[in-house]
């Protein structure tokens, strides 16, 4: 096999790399793009030119809607049921009647009671008459009046226990599902049904600590929940003390009125906080800020070219974040082209765009 000189091997390499670069310059498809009679190759770019806007700094955490007020309705006292004055499902009020156990045998305990007790009362006046012109000592006066405070706290004891047999709503709300029956035989502790208050409702989020500062009793929240586009507002109304040690959150519950009971207790809220208020925020889009080991940069392009600049991000919403520091208002940044640019490298801006979230 003959092998060439190194003249002609020289001069063929010459005319492969000719071939290459004549090929490449008449692709109208290849981003780079001649420039100047010397030849330099620039890179199309899409840029956006940053613009001052109104930014409202906001946290979205999840969250769960409970009820205002909720207990268990349940018995203090043992007996049969005699009257069950609720229908499941249905609306009561505060003090309303719920539930009747028998108390026929208290009623007459306390019909004994009083007798006795008017008895007594009058024995004592007698006494205290004789005691006047001493015609008893003070320690027979003493017994009577012994003997009406006995029978007067067995009364009440007893009546105590009548009460007991009633079981009433503690707050208007709305009751459950029914777990016992007229007839039935109660003992203390037995569940009747579940009562709850929903209108108002509360609604249950927490935040990361860095956010604790920001939130104020009073401050207005909007949330979603599932299989809803309807917006849901509701109002701070308290916060734990501190922050929870574990998952380094600040529990938070707010207020949110329910009159058509279109919320029900348990569901799952997406809750959007307002922080704050930003009158001239810089926005660009998210994938144009470079991560480095000492902190972020954007591709600016000035005169031509495409310089590095360092800055500072501040709010991320869902596809722009917020430039704090390093940009200002009317800078071109650069949006496309990002895995091969350099900085000082030459670029043509083919294409303005708007930031978009």
């Amino acid at each position: 096999m003959k092998t060439l000189k190194p003249s002609v091997a020289w001069y063929a390499i010459g005319m492969l790399v000719a071939s290459i670069v004549y090929g490449c310059s008449g692709n109208k498809k290849n981003p780079v793009a001649a420039s100047g009679s010397g030849g330099i190759q620039n890179l199309n770019v899409s840029a956006v030119v940053v613009q001052p806007g109104i930014l409202d700094d906001i946290i979205i955490a999840n969250g769960s809607i409970m009820a205002n007020e909720e207990v268990d309705l349940k018995s203090e006292a043992t007996g049969r049921i005699t009257r069950i004055n609720f229908r499941e499902g249905s609306k009561v009020q505060k003090g309303q009647l719920l539930v009747k156990i028998d108390d026929d045998e208290l009623q007459a305990q306390l019909r004994q009671l009083e007798f006795d007790l008017d008895l007594a009362r009058q024995d004592e006046y007698r006494k205290s008459r004789l005691l006047e012109v001493k015609g008893i000592s003070q320690e027979e006066h003493d017994a009577s009046r012994l003997r009406v405070s006995d029978l007067e706290s067995q009364i009440d004891l007893l009546k105590t226990r009548i009460d007991k047999t009633m079981i009433v709503a503690p707050f208007s709300g709305q009751i459950g599902l029914r777990y016992a029956s007229e007839g039935a035989y109660m003992t203390p502790g037995t569940n009747v049904a579940l009562l709850v208050q929903i209108d108002p409702l509360k609604i249950e989020f927490s935040i990361p600590e860095r956010y604790a500062g920001y939130v104020k009793t009073g401050q207005s929240i909007e949330f979603k929940i599932s299989g809803r586009e309807k917006i849901f507002q509701g109002k701070v109304y308290a916060q734990e003390p501190r922050i929870d040690p574990t998952t380094r959150t600040l529990r938070i519950r707010a207020l949110s009125s329910n009159p058509k009971g279109e919320l029900v207790p348990g569901t799952f809220a997406s809750v959007t906080l307002k922080l704050d208020r930003i009158e001239d925020a810089l926005m660009v889009p998210t994938q144009v800020v470079i991560p480095r080991m000492e902190g972020q940069d954007v591709f600016v392009y000035r005169n031509g070219k495409a310089h590095r600049v360092p800055v500072e991000t501040g709010t991320r919403l869902r596809s722009t974040i917020q430039i704090s520091e390093g940009l200002q208002a009317g800078d071109t940044v650069i949006t496309t082209g990002l895995l091969v640019l350099r900085d000082q490298m030459n670029v043509n801006i083919a294409q303005i765009v708007e930031v978009k979230d």
